[in-house]
C-alpha cells in the first residue's frame, strides 16, 4: 500500500495547473486537483486505520482524476510518462 501512496504522492506533488488564472478551465483544473487530494487524504486515513481495501480504492481514484487532468492538458507533469497517462 504504502508504494500506491507514494507514488500518488509524488505526482501530486508534480502536477501544476496548466491554464492562466483567468481561463475557465483554470478552475477546472483546481476541481480535479481537489479531487485527487481529497481523495489521497482519504486512502492514507483508511491506510492508516488498516483498511487496505478502501485506501487502495481511494489512492487509485485520486491517481485516476490526477491522470484525467494531464492527459486533458489541465495539468502540467512536465511530460512525465512514468507517473501519468499521458495521450502520447
Amino acid at each position: 500500500m504504502r508504494k500506491y501512496l507514494e507514488t500518488t504522492g509524488r505526482a501530486i506533488d508534480k502536477v501544476k495547473i496548466a491554464p492562466p488564472c483567468r481561463s475557465h478551465l483554470n478552475k477546472l483544473a483546481e476541481d480535479f486537483l481537489a479531487m485527487a487530494m481529497s481523495y489521497y487524504s482519504d486512502a492514507k486515513a483508511f491506510a492508516t486505520d488498516g483498511n487496505y481495501v478502501l485506501a487502495y480504492g481511494a489512492v487509485n481514484y485520486a491517481h485516476g482524476w490526477l491522470d484525467a487532468g494531464a492527459r486533458m492538458g489541465l495539468f502540467d507533469v512536465d511530460e512525465d510518462d512514468q507517473l501519468f497517462t499521458l495521450a502520447e
